[in-house]
């Protein structure tokens, strides 16, 4: 009789190959100090908003004009930081979602269903919240989009404050999530925010992204032949109707993100090496600078809670982000009949999800797009973005800390290497050569050590002691 074969149990938030491990590392590091200076590019612009002496100072440097007014291009500083330096965000952050697609671990369908099916569901019900509160409450339905986007930075800058030390497997999950729904937010901002298109300008931005793809096929170096076409690009978009940050991100997927023989990096591996630190340290800050700006008193905080508007964007984010991206894992876990990691609980999928509802950068363009014309009601709504993302702040950090012990364990477990080679020793448990290197650490430990109990045994026969 045959002996039966069993399937292994797949899990989900198990410990990541080394590969992705290094990439996601090298990713969340830059993310972090981006996400300090945006929490700083953030309070500054509320002191100078809520200080009377400066807010007038605020209001003339984010309306001040410049640029050819002759290619339509003459904007204010804050339409210059929502368009055009938020392009370079969504470049990024195609370029990430490529990799991860054809050469990071979610190139295999299904261990891309998870964290794909958790981000939708954690764009979908928080959808659902807002519109069920404006529904119920009379209010207006424009602001749906609002609370469906996690901000990374935003969220890894709440981790490094309150000191925790989550395993990589969380961090490349929350990363993850993040990525997708930044492609679901442009996508929403294509469909649902684009008025008026003009055709010319439109077929003009996709012949330079046709050139643009053809240049890198051809294998052509060179920052002066990009950047130039890049700009040309995003300017023709501007024009089209079309949001301009589609140019970024559509460029971002076009770059080739799979290594050749002898290539250390891919080309977009190396290009978005190079432009991740602009993106988190310059263009994301100086966005939040001009976008976060809101006159915060308690009437405008009682408005928060009371406007269904703005209630709904906080109950979006606080309560639909945890639920649908914890709904979303759990589901996927349940019906694909996967196991968590022997390392993690489903409060900790919890608590990554409250995080997640952090939603900064993408929520303040989102409301600036939905409430274009009532700038009251957009005021609100950026006031309602801020309190949810503290609240929900707040909360995953009480939760977290609740299982910080448990981090740090797993978190230095992921880093230990004795032997120095470089590579955590987790991942060389079944490499002979590893073995055989902490042997002979081992030994000479011994070795050293018996030398030292033979001197101090030595010390102590020649001691005759006091005369």
């Amino acid at each position: 009789m045959a002996a039966s074969r069993t399937t292994p149990t797949r899990r989900v938030l198990d410990r990541l190959s080394l590969s992705e491990r290094t990439f996601v590392a090298d990713a969340l590091r830059t993310e972090t100090v981006g996400g300090v200076l945006l929490l700083l590019a953030a309070v500054t612009a509320l002191v100078w908003v809520n200080v009377p002496a400066l807010h007038d100072s605020y209001e003339s440097v984010s309306h001040f004009r410049f640029g050819p007014a002759a290619l339509g291009l003459d904007l204010s500083v804050a339409h210059w930081a929502a368009d055009g330096l938020l392009a370079i965000f969504f470049f990024v952050a195609g370029i990430e979602l490529k990799r991860e697609l054809v050469a990071g671990d979610l190139k295999d369908p299904r261990t891309a269903a998870l964290p794909v099916i958790a981000a939708l569901c954690g764009m979908a019900v928080p959808a659902l919240v807002y519109m069920l509160t404006n529904l119920t409450g009379g209010g207006s339905l424009a602001g749906w989009a609002v609370p469906t986007a996690t901000d990374i930075a935003f969220a890894l800058a709440v981790l490094a404050v309150i000191g925790t030390s989550l395993p990589n497997a969380l961090r490349a999950f929350l990363l993850t999530l993040a990525v997708v729904d930044d492609l679901c937010a442009i996508l929403i901002i294509a469909v649902f925010f684009t008025d008026d298109l003009n055709f010319a300008a439109l077929g003009g931005a996709l012949a330079g992204l046709a050139v643009f793809w053809l240049l890198l096929r051809k294998g052509v170096r060179g920052w002066y032949v990009y950047v130039p076409l890049a700009l040309v690009v995003w300017a023709l978009m501007y024009n089209s109707g079309v949001h301009a940050t589609i140019a970024g991100v559509a460029m971002g997927l076009m770059l080739r993100c799979t290594r050749r023989e002898g290539e250390e990096r891919s080309p977009g591996e190396h290009i978005e090496h190079l432009v991740r630190p602009l993106s988190a340290g310059l263009a994301v800050p100086l966005f939040a600078l001009f976008s976060a700006g809101v006159a915060v008193s308690g009437s405008t905080l009682a408005k928060v809670f009371t406007q269904p508007e703005t209630l709904g964007v906080v109950l979006g984010l606080v309560v639909g982000k945890a639920v649908g991206i914890f709904g979303g894992t759990w589901l996927t876990a349940r019906f694909t009949r996967a196991s968590l990691s022997d390392d993690l609980a489903w409060p900790d999928v919890f608590a990554v999800s409250s995080l997640a509802g952090i939603g900064f950068t993408v929520s303040l363009l989102i409301g600036e797009l939905a409430f274009e014309g009532d700038q009251v009601l957009t005021d609100g709504v950026k006031a309602a973005v801020l309190t949810g993302s503290l609240v929900a702040a707040v909360l995953a950090t009480v939760l977290l800390k609740l299982r910080n012990a448990k981090y740090q364990a797993l978190w230095a477990a992921e880093e230990r290497d004795d032997d120095l080679d470089g590579i955590p020793d987790i991942y060389e448990q079944g490499d002979p050569a590893y073995h055989l290197r902490m042997a002979e650490i081992h030994e000479r430990k011994a070795a050293e050590h018996r030398r030292l109990a033979e001197v101090a045994g030595g010390a102590g026969v020649g001691d005759d002691g006091p005369a």
